[in-house]
């Protein structure tokens, strides 16, 4: 990923974190997904009253573009106040479409915390190769 659209991803994803609805935790998320063709699709955290009901940035960043026809990823930009990490369930949710995805963390002034692919986040991933009926 070059260092302007790395940038603009950045700057999508600490746009989007405006807009979080986090009013339990008070620790808003915003995430910026980068498909193989360019399009980017942002995501915020949704917390609800009953707690497991919420879904995370990086989630609703996936759910947006798969809903529009994306099934291809390059990148992901995730922007929290102290550049915390997706958790388990968004690894594995990108991970469905590519170990080799970039992913960059940024803290809540646009630092990059963390530049690293999500196979190094989630090593040892299970993945549809793992389900029988995708088995050679």
């Amino acid at each position: 990923m070059d260092k302007t659209t790395r940038g603009h991803l950045i700057s999508a994803a600490l746009q989007a974190r405006r807009h979080a609805y986090a009013p339990y935790s008070h620790y808003p998320v915003g995430a910026a997904l980068l498909t193989k063709d360019g399009k980017v699709y942002t995501g915020v955290n949704v917390e609800n009253a009953a707690y497991p009901s919420g879904m995370c940035a990086e989630r609703v960043a996936v759910f947006k573009a798969v809903s529009e026809g994306q099934r291809e990823f390059e990148a992901v930009v995730v922007a929290t106040e102290n550049g915390g990490t997706p958790c388990g369930a968004c690894r594995q949710v990108l991970a469905e479409f590519g170990l080799d995805m970039a992913v960059v963390v940024v803290n809540g002034n646009g630092d990059v915390v963390l530049e690293t692919t999500l196979a190094n986040l989630l090593p040892a991933s299970f993945g549809p190769e793992h389900l029988p009926r995708n088995k050679p």
